[in-house]
């Protein structure tokens, strides 16, 4: 799928501007909305989606990254059904039976720390997720389950919101 984003950080800084700073930097979310959109089969412009998250992300229009439950908004708003989980024990259920999720997690390593919004899918007995990691040229495999994952990386302030596919005709185009 050529049209995925795999690294935010690869986007020129001048492409798509989330607030004051470009998407490479803090757009994770819309990133994660945009390729989430992708795996359900569309093929949506990514301007349109910042400008959504812009306008309705309580973070400073974007420019601090982006509020942990805007994107279950934007996919209610497209009229998908969505569910949010925070439970880590119920990720790996929801995303098997979901046909997209998005995956909200933090991060710390020593003195750094920061946050992350990654667009996921369970094929196969596997999790796959996109956009995962700095330089990434391809989705990255999380392995059999989410929870093992999340754990194992040491991620925590989880959550999980998981998408179904709806009717094309009054989906997002």
């Amino acid at each position: 799928m050529d049209f995925l984003i795999y690294d935010q950080k690869s986007i020129p800084k001048d492409r798509w501007r989330y607030g004051l700073r470009s998407v490479g930097a803090t757009g994770c979310g819309p990133i994660a909305a945009y390729n989430a959109l992708c795996l359900l089969g569309y093929h949506p412009k990514m301007e349109p989606i910042v400008r959504w998250f812009e306008r309705n992300v309580p973070l400073i229009n974007g420019n601090l990254g982006t509020f942990v439950l805007t994107p279950a908004q934007f996919f209610k708003k497209l009229g998908f059904p969505v569910r949010v989980i925070t439970r880590r024990s119920g990720f790996d259920e929801a995303a098997r039976s979901s046909d997209v999720c998005l995956l909200f997690y933090r991060w710390q390593k020593k003195l750094k720390g920061g946050a992350h919004y990654v667009a996921l899918q369970y094929k196969n007995g596997r999790f796959t997720g996109y956009n995962t990691y700095r330089n990434a040229q391809a989705p990255d495999d999380y392995g059999e389950s989410l929870e093992a994952f999340l754990k194992k990386r040491k991620y925590f302030f989880t959550v999980l919101i998981a998408v179904k596919a709806k009717a094309k005709e009054t989906a997002y185009e």
